[in-house]
């Protein structure tokens, strides 16, 4: 019994089974783009989303087919964390989706199980709806702005501290409020630019967005070293 894992990298398995994979290099530069030998084995002992994974039924302990998987759900840690099971057949009604963490899914005998899985299990599911892309901004700008707040917080106890300090002290106490006063400007700006440009072009902006915060907490994380 082995736990099923999988990645986007899968999907580009192809011919890995049978050959070396081929490279891609920029002249005049020793830059390797694509994978080595060893983990194009890896990738070949893997599976593929697309030929092993989509449309495969899952089982439960008894073997009963509990429905098929839909989809793969990638989090914005880059992590496959989830699969989406159409399970109508099961519980006898129209079908649905639900998700199941993919550490609960296992492997046996060439067959996809879901142990512990009962029709009244899967009844008390809640139906599994993605989310549009108005929720996804609206709880992507609530998180950037958690941050941002924690981070002006940070600051005004900065400003504080600095007042009772003098001399050498007080600089350094200055320099850490001056660099995470900029770290928070970076990002007010671009949550300024990405609510101008409006709901249907936000996604422009997340990637950028997602950066300034990485390092508006990092440096958050340093303050107190």
């Amino acid at each position: 019994m082995t736990k099923i894992t999988t990645t986007l990298g899968l999907l580009l398995i192809g011919n890995l089974l049978l050959s070396p994979p081929a490279f891609a290099q920029v002249a005049g530069s020793t830059t390797v783009l694509g994978v080595t030998v060893i983990e194009a084995r890896q990738l070949a002992m893997g599976w593929s989303v697309k030929k092993s994974i989509f449309g495969r039924e899952v089982y439960n302990d008894a073997g009963a087919s509990i429905g098929k998987i839909e989809d793969v759900i990638i989090s914005p840690e880059k992590n496959v964390t989830y699969f989406i099971l159409n399970v109508g057949g099961f519980i006898g009604i129209g079908g649905h989706n639900i998700a199941i963490p993919i550490s609960q899914i296992v492997e046996q005998s060439g067959k996809i199980v879901l142990p512990g899985a009962t029709k009244e299990s899967i009844r008390n599911l809640p139906q599994f709806d993605y989310a549009s892309d108005t929720v996804k901004r609206d709880a992507f700008v609530k998180s950037a702005e958690s941050d941002l707040a924690l981070a002006r917080e940070k600051a005004g106890e900065l400003q504080k501290k600095s007042a009772l300090l003098s001399g050498e002290a007080k600089t350094k106490m200055d320099q850490k409020y001056a660099l995470l006063q900029e770290e928070i400007q970076v990002v007010e700006k671009k949550m300024g630019e990405m609510k101008r440009a409006g709901a249907e072009r936000w996604q422009e902006f997340e990637n950028g967005l997602n950066v300034d915060i990485s390092h508006l907490k990092l440096t958050l994380a340093n303050l107190d070293r």
